[in-house]
C-alpha cells in the first residue's frame, strides 16, 4: 500500500481513538468533556502524568486497552512518516500537486488514454510539435517511465468519469484511446462522448468488428494499427519509391521536407482568392497537394484557379520554414496583402 495512504488511515484511526476514549471516560467515570479529553490525550501520549481522578476497575481496564491500541497506532504513524521521508515520498507528493495544477490549467489539449507502445509514440510526436496533452494510465509499472519523460499524466482508470474529469475533458480538444483492450476502448469512448459531446475522439481497434462498435460508441475515427502496419509493409514491396516519399514527407527524422495541414481562419485575407492570385506558391514555395473543404469534400491536386474559402484545410508540402511562413500569412491581413496579386485575370469561357 502507498505510504501516504498508510499515514491517512493511521491518522483517521488515531482520531477515532481520541473520540472513543473521550466518550468512554465520560460514560464510565462520569467526567466532564475536558477532563475526559485530557485523560485520553495523556494516556495515548504515554507521558506518565497522574490520572485526572481516581479510576474504578472498569476505568482501569478501559485505560489499559486504550494504551495498547494507542501505542500501536502512534508507532504505525511514526513508521509511515519515516518511510515517506526516507523514500522521497514527500517530494513526490509536492511534485504531484504541481502536475495536477498544470493539468487544471490546460485548455484545448489532448487526452491520451494508455501509455503502451502506440501511446508512447503518440506522446513523442505531440511533444515534438509541441501540443498540450495529458496521459491517463492505470498501470503502476508505467508511471516511472512517464515521470522520466516529464509528461503530464494521471494514474487512474480512463473508463471512469472522475478520471476523465480530472484530466480536463470538458476543456479538451480531443481524446485518443489506445489501450490494449477493445472493450476498454469502447467504454472510454462512451464515457468521453457522454461527458463532452463536441470532443474529437480517435480510438484504436485491434479485432475485427470492433471498428463498428467504437463508431457506435461515439468515436469520430477508428484506426487499426495491425491493418495499417500490414498495408504499409505490402506497399513497401509493391511501391517502395512511393513509400519512401511518404516517409520523407511525413516523418520527423527528415527535416528538409514535410507535409502539413493548415486551416484557413474565418477572417483570413486569402478567403475568396484563388491559388494563383493568393501568391502562396511564389511567396512561400510550398506546394498545395490538396484542399479539404469545409463541407468535408477532399480536392486532390487542385488547379490554380481553385478558390480558397473560410475553414478550408490546405494540405501542403514544403520545407518547415516555408510551412511556418504560410501559417503566419493565412492569419495576418497586413502580411498577406503584400503578396496577393489582384491583377491576375481569371480565364473566361468562350463560346
Amino acid at each position: 500500500m502507498d505510504p501516504v495512504r498508510h499515514l491517512k488511515i493511521s491518522v483517521a484511526i488515531l482520531a477515532a481513538l481520541i473520540t472513543g476514549g473521550t466518550i468512554g471516560y465520560m460514560s464510565l467515570e462520569g467526567w466532564s468533556f475536558l477532563d475526559a479529553l485530557y485523560m485520553t490525550v495523556i494516556t495515548l501520549g504515554t507521558v506518565g502524568f497522574k490520572e485526572v481522578h481516581d479510576l474504578d476497575a472498569a476505568g482501569k481496564l478501559f485505560t489499559i486497552g486504550l494504551i495498547i491500541f494507542g501505542v500501536s497506532v502512534l508507532g504505525y504513524i511514526v513508521g509511515s512518516l519515516a518511510q515517506i521521508m526516507f523514500e522521497g515520498q514527500f517530494q513526490r507528493i509536492i511534485g504531484r500537486k504541481k502536475v495536477e495544477r498544470k493539468i487544471d490549467a490546460l485548455h484545448d489539449h489532448y487526452i491520451i488514454c494508455g501509455y503502451g507502445r502506440i501511446g508512447a509514440l503518440i506522446c513523442r510526436e505531440f511533444a515534438a510539435r509541441p501540443l498540450p496533452f495529458v496521459v491517463i494510465e492505470k498501470g503502476s509499472e508505467v508511471v516511472s517511465k512517464l515521470e522520466q519523460e516529464e509528461y503530464l499524466f494521471l494514474r487512474g482508470d480512463a473508463t471512469e468519469d472522475d478520471t476523465l474529469l480530472r484530466a480536463g475533458i470538458k476543456r479538451a480538444k480531443g481524446l485518443i484511446s489506445v489501450v490494449t483492450s477493445d472493450t476498454e476502448n469502447v467504454y472510454i469512448t462512451l464515457t468521453a462522448r457522454g461527458l463532452n459531446p463536441d470532443l474529437y475522439i480517435l480510438a484504436r481497434s485491434g479485432e475485427d468488428g470492433s471498428e463498428i462498435k467504437l463508431k457506435r460508441a461515439g468515436a469520430n475515427k477508428v484506426v487499426s494499427p495491425y491493418q495499417i502496419g500490414g498495408s504499409r509493409m505490402a506497399q513497401a514491396i509493391l511501391r517502395p519509391n512511393v513509400v519512401d516519399f511518404i516517409e520523407i514527407a511525413t516523418g520527423r527524422e527528415h527535416l528538409d521536407l514535410q507535409m502539413e495541414e493548415i486551416r484557413i481562419p474565418e477572417k483570413s485575407p486569402f478567403i475568396g482568392e484563388t491559388l494563383v492570385t493568393s501568391g502562396v506558391r511564389k511567396a512561400t514555395g510550398v506546394i498545395i497537394v490538396g484542399i479539404k473543404k469545409a463541407t468535408g469534400k477532399m480536392v486532390f491536386n487542385p488547379h490554380s484557379h481553385t478558390k480558397i474559402e473560410a475553414l478550408d484545410t490546405l494540405i501542403v508540402l514544403g520545407e518547415p520554414g516555408e510551412i511556418t511562413k504560410l501559417e503566419q500569412l493565412v492569419s495576418c491581413e497586413s502580411c498577406a496583402d503584400s503578396i496577393i496579386n489582384h491583377d491576375t485575370k481569371e480565364p473566361h469561357d468562350h463560346a
